[in-house]
This record gives C-alpha cells, sequence and structure tokens, in this order.
C-alpha cells in the first residue's frame, strides 16, 4: 500500500458524484462532493488521523483484550479507515462496513487495498435497514459514523434505532456514535435515546464542543452492562497525541438535563415493512 512521498489530487467520477483523494505523502484524504470524509495512511493503516477514530479505537481497547478479533459493524464506509486499521489491529477480525452509495466502495477497494470479505465485507444500503437485517447479539462492536449534507441523518438517530444497535450486540458489546454537535446539532438528543437503552453511556467532546461554543465531533459511547473501566479509557485517551477527557455519570446527566430522545414519530419514520 506503501506511496511515494507526494502532495497533490486525484479525482474520480462516479454516477453519484466526484470522489477527490487528496495526498500529502503517505495521507490520503478521501472527499465526496466536496466534504471530508476520511483519511487514511497507506503507509501504515494503524495510524489514525481522525480524533474520534483514535477515541473509538481506546473504548474498544478496554473492554476487548488488544489484537483480540472482533465482529463489528461499520454504519458509514466512505474510505473504510477504521475498519482498515482494526483489520491489522486485530487480525482475524470479521467486519462489515455499510455505504449507501453504490459506486463508492468499488473505488475505494481499489485504490486503498481493502481486505476481502469475511475480513471485510461492504454491503450497500441503508444503515439502520442493513444493520436490522442482522440477527440479535452478532456484534461485539458498532460504529455509527453516517452524514449527509453534515447531518446525522434522523432515523439513524432517534430511540428506535439505538433499541436496534442494543439487540444487535453481544453481552459487553459497544455502541460507538460520532455525532455532530453545534451550529444546529445537538448531541445530547442522541445521548439521551442512548440512556434509555443502554446500561452505562460515556461521551467524549471538546469542552468547547461541549458549551456547544463551536461545531464539532461529540463521541457516544453504549455500553452493554453496567461495568465499564470508564478511568481505564481515560487514562488512555490522557495518552493521546490531543489528550481528551471521558464525560459520564452525573456530569453526563447534568450536561443533557431536559433534552428529550428523537423517535421515529418526531419524523415520520416508519421501518420498512411496517404498516
Amino acid at each position: 500500500m506503501s506511496r511515494k512521498t507526494a502532495r497533490g489530487s486525484e479525482f474520480f467520477e462516479i454516477p453519484s458524484g466526484r470522489v477527490e483523494i487528496r495526498w500529502d505523502g503517505a495521507l490520503a484524504t478521501l472527499y465526496f462532493n466536496g466534504i471530508e470524509s476520511s483519511c487514511t495512511n497507506v503507509d501504515d493503516p494503524t495510524s489514525l488521523e481522525f480524533e474520534y477514530m483514535q477515541h473509538a479505537t481506546c473504548a474498544l481497547d478496554c473492554v476487548i483484550d488488544e489484537a483480540a478479533p472482533v465482529r463489528a459493524l461499520h454504519l458509514g464506509g466512505a474510505g473504510c479507515t477504521l475498519p482498515l486499521a482494526w483489520s491489522y489491529l486485530r487480525p482475524k477480525s470479521k467486519q462489515t462496513a455499510v455505504e449507501i452509495d453504490p459506486d463508492l466502495p468499488g473505488l475505494v477497494r481499489r485504490v486503498f487495498d481493502l481486505p476481502k470479505s469475511p475480513a471485510l465485507s461492504i454491503r450497500i444500503g441503508d444503515g439502520r435497514e442493513v444493520m436490522s437485517s442482522f440477527r440479535d447479539s452478532t456484534f461485539n462492536v458498532i460504529v455509527r459514523d453516517t452524514f449527509a449534507n453534515g447531518q446525522v441523518p434522523a432515523h439513524l438517530a432517534t430511540l428506535e434505532c439505538a433499541k436496534i444497535a442494543r439487540e444487535k450486540l453481544k453481552d459487553g458489546g459497544l455502541y460507538i456514535l460520532n455525532c455532530a454537535h453545534g451550529g444546529g446539532s445537538d448531541a445530547r438528543a442522541e445521548i439521551a435515546a442512548i440512556s434509555e437503552v443502554f446500561g452505562q453511556v460515556m461521551s467524549i467532546q471538546d469542552p468547547k464542543v461541549g458549551r456547544s461554543g463551536r461545531r464539532g465531533n461529540v463521541i457516544v459511547i453504549g455500553y452493554v452492562g453496567a461495568d465499564y473501566p470508564v478511568e481505564d479509557l481515560d487514562r488512555a485517551l490522557r495518552r493521546l497525541p490531543l489528550p481528551a477527557r471521558v464525560t459520564h455519570g452525573v456530569n453526563l446527566t447534568k450536561w443533557c438535563a431536559g433534552t428529550s430522545a428523537l423517535r421515529d414519530a418526531d419524523i415520520g419514520y416508519k421501518e420498512t415493512g411496517a404498516s
């Protein structure tokens, strides 16, 4: 996968839009219709540039031994940066990425030399519908990293969607959500939904983002159980190049006070096949 040090962009026209892969040495940042979607280090796929992917990896490492294989579902494919990293960090894992755009996966597979199925399967479709199709208690971890025009699709942020994720996770499993906050987005509604379903809930965010002072990412983690090692996660986050902290318990409840979970009825969503 190595590439000589270089700068510049490659452009690919697919039926659904324009893909730009912007190179900076070994770093390949994928833009889809002008929106930054992922960043892959082709010389070292385990080196994750996006902080939220580092946070997700730390969260998983705290409950499943490092290098142990996992069964993972990724809602949102793009460049498949995180599943690629985990395929190196956790050999023999079986991962599924869901991408709604039918033309993107083939291109990404060619450019980034992704693992083949069953190490990494890519399914085309709506993330919620594909997630619903799996048997209960299938996954160790589900990562939702799905955006449309900078916003999380509403039907992937409801209480009912969180319940589906909970059903598909094994005991001790994690539901990790990359949420937008600020600028018209409110991650606290997602935390409210996750809190109704999961035994333990945490968030990771920049304090300025948490105060809605600026737009940014909030990572929300739902744990199937009540004994997640929060202190271990906090230590792992503080060792990162850009240290982060966990918000949980009373502090998380206080931050989300007065915020209600979004429900399917609020957005007029019905499950496929529902009457």
